[in-house]
């Protein structure tokens, strides 16, 4: 079983920026952020692969990077131009793929952290 551990959450300012961390407990070739805002489901915000290839949600295209630390086992979250939907429980998520699953897995197929709150201020 993973350990992961999220940091950086707090409240920001809409337009504001926001960086979010993860340490991990050893290296996972796929690494993931999740999200999950009041009364929504939990969505996936952006994972990276085993070769380092990130993909966004359609949402934080242009706003949100995702990059990771193999050497250290951290992945980090750079959040941009936040906006009210933003706002949720921030998670990071592993997989021991190269390849990141899709969508179809169910979330207990990842290991999980316990989460950082985004909250979004005017």
């Amino acid at each position: 079983q993973e350990q992961l551990v999220e940091s950086g959450g707090g409240s920001v300012q809409a337009g504001g920026s926001l960086n979010l961390s993860c340490i991990a407990s050893k290296y996972t070739r796929c690494m993931a952020w999740f999200r999950q805002g009041p009364g929504k489901e939990r969505e996936r915000v952006a994972h990276i692969n085993f070769w380092g290839r990130a993909t966004y949600a359609e949402s934080v295209k242009g706003r949100f990077t995702i990059s990771r630390d193999t050497a250290e086992n951290t992945l980090s979250l750079q959040l941009s131009s936040l906006m009210p939907d933003d706002a949720g429980m921030y998670y990071c998520a592993a997989h021991d793929t190269p390849y990141c699953p899709t969508d179809d897995i169910g979330l207990a197929m990842w290991d999980w952290g316990k989460g950082t709150l985004v909250t979004i201020s005017s």
